[in-house]
């Protein structure tokens, strides 16, 4: 089934004024080719202050964009969650691994922050799991929780534990990666994250707990929160993401036709652990990992 369709709205920057709104529209959204930008523009799909234009409408800055997009066939996804912990404040649930988290790349209905809804409306995510990656995601039920939580998270006070199956047996047992991130170019999204000596400072703290013939078993925890940090920071020390086919040894990009969100990693949020917003408490939420992620699949034992 298709979904109700959405409305995409923007205000123009003073950065892109002068530029015509096709030539921005294809610029900045490279998802679609010319043709097809000028096709939304010649339905009427596309207004400029709410009114309809042609191709060739110069921007000007402050002036609001208006994408009516209509129904569309989403890319499948498995819609399903498990609770894992509920009060008045918290909600923590398990997403499953090809679930995006929020609305973006074609997904709208097929989020987990839509299925989440339609029984608890005021749930607010307090964070993202990338599509590909399983485990804990936090809402916030009540406006006290939302500020309280992220508040903690901005003190770099919340602990965010994963567990990763990568390439690689590693000599040391424990060891950090600190690479800094930010974006580089990307044919088709314009840029994407990876590993870049101009980017923003990120540590993770990685601990062996099995290897096996060819690959490691790894416990990550994340000091900062850099998109896709995980999946960069092994890739830079040398041990990829069993299945990513994004990021390469080095932490730079491996295939340019694939995306951020495509799928096929072995990567999943295992425990999160912060204070409680109403009684600042200590708490921690737990999701058990996939099969292919449980220790004992290994005859050597896990590293100490």
């Amino acid at each position: 089934m298709k979904n109700s369709g959405y409305e995409y709205r923007e205000q123009i920057d003073i950065r892109v004024s002068g530029l015509t709104v096709l030539a921005y529209l294809v610029r900045k959204y490279r998802h679609s080719s010319e043709t097809a930008w000028r096709d939304r523009l010649e339905r009427g799909q596309i207004s400029l202050d709410g009114r309809q234009i042609p191709c060739d409408t110069v921007l000007k800055p402050g002036q609001w964009l208006l994408w009516r997009r209509p129904p569309w066939d989403e890319p499948d996804a498995p819609l399903t969650y498990s609770m894992l912990y509920e009060d008045d404040d918290l909600l923590a649930v398990a997403k499953p691994s090809g679930l995006p988290t929020l609305p973006g790349g074609g997904f709208l209905d097929h989020t987990l922050l839509k299925l989440v809804r339609k029984s608890r409306p005021e749930a607010t995510p307090i964070h993202r799991l990338g599509r590909g990656t399983s485990g804990v995601v936090l809402f916030a039920r009540s406006a006290r929780a939302r500020s309280y939580i992220c508040a903690a998270w901005r003190r770099n006070e919340v602990g965010k534990i994963y567990r990763g199956l990568a390439t690689g047996c590693p000599v040391e047992d424990n060891f950090i990666i600190e690479a800094q991130i930010g974006p580089v170019p990307h044919p088709k999204i314009g840029t994407v994250n990876a590993a870049c000596p101009d980017g923003k400072f990120a540590l993770s703290r990685v601990r062996v707990l099995e290897r096996r013939a060819s690959t490691s078993l790894f416990e990550i925890g994340i000091e900062t929160g850099r998109p896709h940090q995980i999946r960069i920071h092994l890739a830079f020390a040398g041990y990829p993401l069993v299945g990513d086919r994004l990021y390469a040894a080095g932490g730079t990009i491996k295939d340019l036709e694939t995306l951020p969100g495509d799928t096929g990693y072995l990567l999943h949020a295992e425990r999160l652990c912060c204070s409680h917003p109403a009684t600042g408490l200590p708490f921690e939420i737990q999701c058990p990992p996939p099969a292919e992620l449980a220790l004992g699949l290994s005859q050597e034992s896990p590293a100490g």
